[in-house]
């Protein structure tokens, strides 16, 4: 019986040696993690701040700021802003951790071509070519230019910009006229009225017309009260 109660009293003592070993584990797991969320701290959102206030930022909360050297084109993120993060905004980082940034090179330029005489059909392919975008486009009318040609461009050849806008000048207007009723008048004398003003008169025969005198005009085309430009053909059938 003594042999038996000395085994129970070292079995009692092992039994509770090893609760409290398992007692101390655990505090010591959880103290250890508590001490690792201590030193954790919430990464802040940087992008759109310029490098010197993200850097103050991350200061304040015990972090560190590295710049990537390579700036990004962005058309959103002005040029010097922070474009990227790594980590996000919201993860949790050690103090004392860097936080990657990358900033904005601004819109994406290019070389601006020459424009300056080329037509606006020309002056799109070559800024398309080149990756730029047409702004605006100014036309006026005038005869000191060639029509249908870019006079003036914004900015200037060799400059480097994200779109080019251009001063076209469509060329002079020219002019057009009411076309007459010429039905029962003399194809001749017609023809002579409209020739010297630039326009293309043909006359052509037809069926006799009885009662209407040879010569008299009983179709023309294009119809009366249509517009019609000097270039334009103007066809007069006449009786014979």
């Amino acid at each position: 019986m003594a042999i038996g109660t000395r085994v129970w009293g070292i079995g009692k003592l092992l039994l509770l040696a090893g609760a409290l070993a398992a007692t101390f584990l655990m505090f010591a797991l959880v103290g250890m993690r508590a001490a690792i969320r201590a030193r954790e701290v919430q990464v802040p959102s940087l992008v759109g701040s310029s490098v010197d206030a993200a850097t103050q930022t991350l200061a304040d909360v015990g972090l560190g700021l590295r710049v990537d050297p390579n700036p990004r084109p962005d058309d959103r993120v002005p040029a010097g802003r922070i474009l990227q993060q790594d980590p996000p905004a919201g993860a949790q980082a050690r103090r004392q951790r860097t936080i990657r940034v990358w900033v904005s090179g601004g819109p994406r330029t290019t070389v601006v071509p020459a424009l300056v005489g080329h037509t606006e059909r020309t002056a799109r392919m070559r800024v398309g070519e080149g990756g730029l975008e047409i702004g605006r486009v100014s036309e006026f009318r005038s005869t000191d230019y060639p029509a249908d040609a870019i006079v003036a461009q914004d900015p200037a050849p060799t400059s480097r910009a994200p779109q080019v806008s251009l001063l076209l000048n469509r060329g002079e207007e020219a002019a057009t006229y009411v076309m007459p009723d010429l039905i029962g008048t003399s194809g001749e004398r017609a023809a002579e009225a409209l020739r010297p003003r630039g326009f293309r008169v043909t006359i052509v025969g037809s069926q006799p017309y009885p009662g209407v005198p040879p010569g008299t005009v009983v179709r023309q085309q294009p119809p009366g009260g249509f517009r019609v430009g000097p270039a334009d053909a103007i066809s007069l059938e006449v009786s014979r």
